[in-house]
């Protein structure tokens, strides 16, 4: 929930080109013009008491791209009137990184001025790259700003996070939106009031924003341009949505997004939602992500969601998974759809997940024993011997099938791992489970 942007504000405040872009024109100056960010901002919040009170720090800014990363690092530097120095992981090494920081020492030792070094994209730089910052940051010798649309305890080193305070950025909500978007209308550093805005214009614009502030005005412009281009003074929906096709999907197949959406994706068919579940599966194929990712997460959730109250969704899922191997995309989202309707819409159990979480449990908790001597390896000389089984009853030669013996260790005797729900399929294994359990247990 924030104005800023990531591109570069001018050093110092100095007014912006009128023909730059008004997502450059209309980035905030200080910290008192940032819409939003309460949470980081407000009257008692962290950085704002860091800033105010011009200690040295070291941030690490994380959001997705438009939260404005850079800007806010710009504002602290105005703010706090330190020396601004840009880098971006993109085409910086450890040599720039080193010459950054003997710049920042000499203006330490000889004006009296600290240095704030802003790393865009720091995620993109190496352990080594990320460890040749470490003195600097522990001297205080720069404050660094490093920003990552990926989740830093992912991405950056732990000495790096230790040192540094990390500030989830959050998009815009869509009340700051339409408070970016009037004040971007009428200020003299963005429109100026040259157009107006239909309502139903502004709720599209909020709608493609998707919590953006900079794709919010960019829109806008591109939709006052083409207004101006037939002489007319208001922006409508259909100006607009000629003017701005379509909104970007918001996906980064290695960042955190890339498991947010995979983990709403599952949770949705959990929870048996199949028109979210399709909702999400459409961002992760929109998007470009590795069908087979997919696929395996859908595998996966036939056993662990739905397990033995369809025993049918786990096959659905492992032929789409085929069937995508098999054809590839764009086809491959098909029988990735026909999966997920499949899963979404069966009846559900973790039961399955349930009886071997516990039955692993106990193992690892040292519950277990010797195997019983019926059940022993018999098949090769000097078993029988041993007793090995001796006491064995071969099952299929009972009339049921099914004979009164012991299978577990004797610690585990009585365990039941696996309890059926009533819902689907597992209704009548529940009803068989108790007669055969019934059977089993009167060697007992």
């Amino acid at each position: 929930m924030t104005s800023l942007f990531d591109e570069p504000v001018e050093a110092g405040g100095e007014a912006v080109d009128p023909g730059a872009p008004l997502a450059v024109r209309m980035r905030p100056r200080s910290l008192d013009e940032v819409v939003g960010q309460s949470h980081l901002l407000g009257p008692r919040a962290p950085l704002r008491r860091l800033v105010e009170a011009d200690e040295p720090m070291s941030l690490v800014l994380y959001g997705p791209p438009g939260t404005g990363k850079t800007t806010l690092a710009h504002v602290i530097s105005l703010a706090t009137k330190r020396q601004f120095v840009q880098l971006s992981a993109l085409d910086a090494g450890v040599k720039e990184v080193r010459a950054v920081i003997q710049s920042a020492k000499r203006e330490l030792t000889y004006g009296g001025r600290r240095t704030v070094l802003f790393i865009d994209e720091v995620h993109r730089f190496s352990k080594t790259q990320q460890d040749s910052l470490l003195s600097a940051v522990e001297d205080r010798i720069v404050s660094l700003i490093a920003a990552t649309t990926e989740n830093p305890f992912f991405s950056v080193v732990s000495p790096l996070l230790s040192r540094s305070l990390v500030l989830a950025l959050q998009p815009l909500s869509d009340d700051d939106v339409r408070t970016l978007l009037r004040r971007a209308l009428t200020s003299d550093r963005g429109l100026d009031g040259a157009v107006t805005l239909s309502a139903e214009a502004e709720e599209h614009l909020v709608r493609i924003a998707g919590g953006d502030g900079r794709k919010a005005l960019t829109a806008l412009e591109s939709g006052a341009g083409a207004a101006r281009a037939v002489g007319a003074t208001e922006v409508d929906l259909a100006t607009l949505e000629t003017a701005v096709a379509q909104a970007a999907v918001r996906y980064d197949r290695q960042g955190d997004m890339h498991y947010d959406v995979a983990s709403a994706l599952i949770k949705s068919i959990r929870g048996s939602d199949v028109d979210a579940a399709l909702h999400y599966l459409a961002r992760m194929v929109v998007a470009g992500e590795d069908p087979r990712f997919i696929a395996r997460r859908l595998v996966i959730s036939a056993s662990e969601d739905i397990g033995m109250a369809d025993p049918t969704a786990l096959q659905t899922a492992v032929a789409a998974a085929d069937a995508v191997a098999f054809i590839g995309m764009p086809e491959g989202h098909f029988p990735l759809a026909h999966a997920v309707v499949h899963l979404a819409t069966a009846p559900k159990s973790n039961a399955v997940t349930v009886a071997i979480s516990e039955s692993v449990a106990d193992v690892r908790a040292g519950l277990g024993g010797p195997v019983p001597p019926g059940l022993r390896d018999a098949h090769y000389g000097g078993a029988g011997k041993l007793g090995h089984g001796r006491t064995y009853v071969y099952p299929h030669d009972a009339p049921e099938g099914i004979v009164p013996q012991q299978y577990p260790p004797d610690a585990l005797v009585g365990r039941d791992y696996y309890r059926p729900t009533g819902r689907g399929a597992e209704a009548g294994i529940g009803a068989r489970l108790a007669k055969l359990r019934a059977i089993l247990r009167r060697a007992r």
